[in-house]
């Protein structure tokens, strides 16, 4: 697959019905990260965001599968959805790096994968900082964290020194989204209950999380020694239910072939309804 592949299929659901197309920012080399509204715009609102991690781009196309399949259906209340929010560091992966326009920051991202011109494995954005730990959600205190620029785990300079975050923390506020979903590759899990939650609220995600297992029949897990990332931060600031699903087995490739899609858009195409029907019942009792 190509960039220009994947940016087609994400365009293109601008095209469906009862989906709006919006424009969620830009990335830090000024490509346009896209994003949708579907459904309405009364009642309990969720956002789904995917992509964040550049050689996940997998997580991407299951997210375009989902939204092909919500155009068709009724449903209360609204969803956003960004399929991608780090396209400079998927089309590093997906088409190397000539097509930077910047020869030192060519040789830069050079550098840092050890000289190989394989980004095949990369994760981070076109600064070689990993987007999904670069949250201000205790930032830098995370198992895997990194402090230095790298393909991936590289928490920045400092907590969202990066365009896109940014722009997402910025959309989160403007919509203050009800609940997020992150897809992400690999592992058929499902993350919840990040450590700034109160016992309530860590509760609440955990029976959640227990709703979207019966759906997808991925494995629930409370979040230990992770920082920085979206569903952190959103779980910190926004105080709202925030889960991380990762699709594909972990005995997959990495990162998982495209092969996988089909099957986990099957198995998480209703999850955004069953949790706006979730949030609709927890606001009634």
């Amino acid at each position: 697959m190509t960039f220009e592949e994947l940016e087609s299929k994400i365009m293109s659901l601008g095209d469906l019905d009862r989906v709006e197309p919006f424009l969620a920012g830009f990335s830090t080399l000024g490509q346009e990260i896209h994003g949708f509204h579907i459904g309405s715009y009364d009642g309990k609102q969720i956002l789904i965001e995917g992509g964040i991690h550049a050689r996940e781009y997998p997580a991407t196309l299951v997210v375009c599968g989902i939204v092909e399949y919500l155009s068709s259906q009724e449903f209360r209340g609204g969803i956003y959805v960004i399929p991608l929010m780090n396209p400079d560091g998927a089309r590093l992966v997906l088409d190397g790096a000539d097509w930077i326009p910047c020869q030192k920051l060519r040789e830069y991202i050079n550098l840092v994968n050890d000289g190989s011109e394989d980004f095949s494995q990369w994760k981070a954005d076109i600064l070689a900082v990993d987007l999904n730990v670069n949250f201000d959600a205790l930032w830098g205190g995370g198992s895997q964290n990194v402090f230095c620029p790298a393909p991936g785990n590289f928490v920045g300079f400092y907590p969202e020194s990066e365009r896109e975050v940014r722009e997402l923390t910025r959309i989160s506020y403007q919509i203050m989204p009800d609940l997020t979903l992150s897809f992400h590759t690999k592992g058929e899990v499902i993350y919840y209950g990040f450590e700034t939650l109160s016992p309530e609220q860590i509760e609440r995600d955990r029976l959640i999380a227990e709703k979207i297992a019966q759906i997808n029949g991925y494995i629930p897990i409370k979040t230990e020694n992770s920082t920085g990332g979206y569903s952190d931060w959103v779980s910190e600031y926004l105080e709202v239910p925030a889960f991380t699903i990762e699709i594909g087995p972990v005995s997959a490739p990495t990162p998982v072939p495209i092969e996988y899609v089909p099957d986990a858009i099957e198995r998480n195409k209703n999850v955004p309804i069953e949790c706006l029907n979730i949030l609709e019942q927890n606001e009634q009792m």
